[in-house]
């Protein structure tokens, strides 16, 4: 007996029982962004590393330590993408998408890659969806960004979800924090873990969100950047305050809010699951602005903002609030073909009904009728055809209706038309 190959550990099946969800999701989110005049964009799920290092940061621990990389046949160093903006901000440089006269509003919706501890709702093939605006540094759109992310949950039916909010200032206001920064970890340094020992020098802001030390004394004085911001950044993060407020959204500012790469200033945001049902607070969303990166990728200097998200973890929300999405798995034919001729004379009227726009199926394991309303009922088919060889002699089928259990003669030439007037 064969030895039986299992999935890589870190990825899943989606079987086609719940692919339904999957399929409902994607399409509340194409709907999201089409409100919102964002487009699909499309890039490759392999770069070359460059861009990664480049794009999310070589002293992070995604390209550090998470990164599936390779070299391919003509020994390039290839990385498989493991998030979604250092891709498009590349496909906006390279195809000159800022020699548009409009900014850029985009959206991106496909697997990702990570090599970490795969764990519930973590995976190392994951889903992820985003949106990039692109050549707009009006503080409006850095709150139009948020909306749409909190309108998409909030028609899914999701409950209890939380905003928060922050500013990382500009680069100005960013080197005053560092400073401050350096200057209260420096006496504590030999009692971080190794990675912050690095960061102390190399990126001081991402000491503030490490899991090893959240709980060090020092973490709880560390100066805030809403302390060291100047005017204009002030002004800059009041008035994406108040347009939210404006929009009926509410938020919590946390000064502890941040994101570690040098490119992000100003807005900082995350979205997340704030249920005491269901233990810790999950983060479903997380976000920002970064006005450097088109320039760290080769472009013109361009300002962008957008957020990311995974679909798994969506998922898994929806399943802890036991959120029922209003989907429909229900064909609208089943049509049972009875003898060799009447059977052949089926899947000719089956085809008819598939090409008329109809959803329909036939039996093709040769059961019985009582077998074959089973088989119609588990697919939820709103009508019943059959056809029996004297049926088919007079030229007509029975039709019957399953969700009102009534049933009628049908001429065979009037069956798909009398589908279609009774949906």
């Amino acid at each position: 007996m064969a030895t039986t190959i299992q999935k890589p550990r870190g990825t899943q099946d989606v079987l086609p029982k719940q692919i339904a969800i999957w399929q409902y999701i994607e399409q509340q989110l194409r709907e999201t962004c089409t409100r919102f005049n964002y487009k699909e964009i499309r890039t490759p799920m392999f770069e070359h590393i460059e861009l990664f290092k480049r794009g999310v940061g070589d002293t992070t621990d995604i390209v550090s330590k998470e990164m599936y990389d390779f070299f391919d046949k003509g020994n390039r160093h290839i990385a498989l993408r493991p998030e979604g903006t250092a891709s498009t901000v590349r496909a906006y440089v390279e195809n000159k998408l800022y020699g548009e006269t409009d900014i850029q509003k985009l959206y991106y919706l496909g697997p990702m890659f990570r090599y970490e501890r795969a764990q519930k709702g973590r995976l190392r093939q994951f889903n992820q969806f985003g949106i990039e605006a692109l050549g707009s540094f009006d503080p409006m759109i850095d709150a139009e960004v948020v909306a749409l992310a909190m309108d998409f949950y909030q028609n899914l039916g999701l409950a209890n979800i939380k905003l928060v909010i922050n500013t990382l200032g500009d680069l100005e206001s960013r080197l005053a924090h560092r400073q401050a920064l350096v200057a209260h970890f420096t006496p504590v340094v030999e009692e971080l873990c190794q990675d912050c020992q690095s960061r102390l020098e190399k990126n001081p802001l991402r000491i503030l969100d490490c899991k090893v030390d959240a709980k060090h004394p020092s973490m709880a004085t560390a100066p805030k950047i809403i302390d060291y911001l100047n005017d204009e950044s002030r002004v800059y993060f009041e008035t994406v305050l108040a347009t939210l407020t404006q929009m009926e959204i509410p938020y919590v500012v946390d000064p502890t809010l941040v994101r570690g790469l040098d490119y992000y200033n100003h807005t900082a945001f995350e979205i997340m699951l704030d249920d005491p049902n269901f233990g810790a607070q999950t983060t479903l969303c997380g976000g920002g602005r970064y006005n450097g990166l088109v320039e760290q990728l080769g472009g013109p200097a361009t300002p962008g903002i957008g957020f990311g998200l995974g679909i798994e973890r969506l998922i898994l929300a929806l399943e802890q609030q036991n959120v029922t999405l209003p989907i429909t798995d229900q064909l609208d034919v089943y049509v049972m073909g009875l003898g060799a001729n009447a059977k052949t004379a089926s899947a000719k009227l089956l085809n008819q009904v598939r090409q008329a726009g109809l959803s329909g199926e036939m039996d093709y394991q040769g059961r019985g009728m009582k077998a074959m309303f089973k088989a119609a009922n588990r697919v939820q088919a709103k009508y019943a055809i059959i056809l029996g060889e004297e049926e088919l002699a007079n030229h007509v089928c029975q039709v019957k209706n399953l969700v009102e259990a009534t049933q009628e003669t049908i001429a065979l030439n009037d069956v798909v038309a009398y589908l279609q007037a009774n949906q």
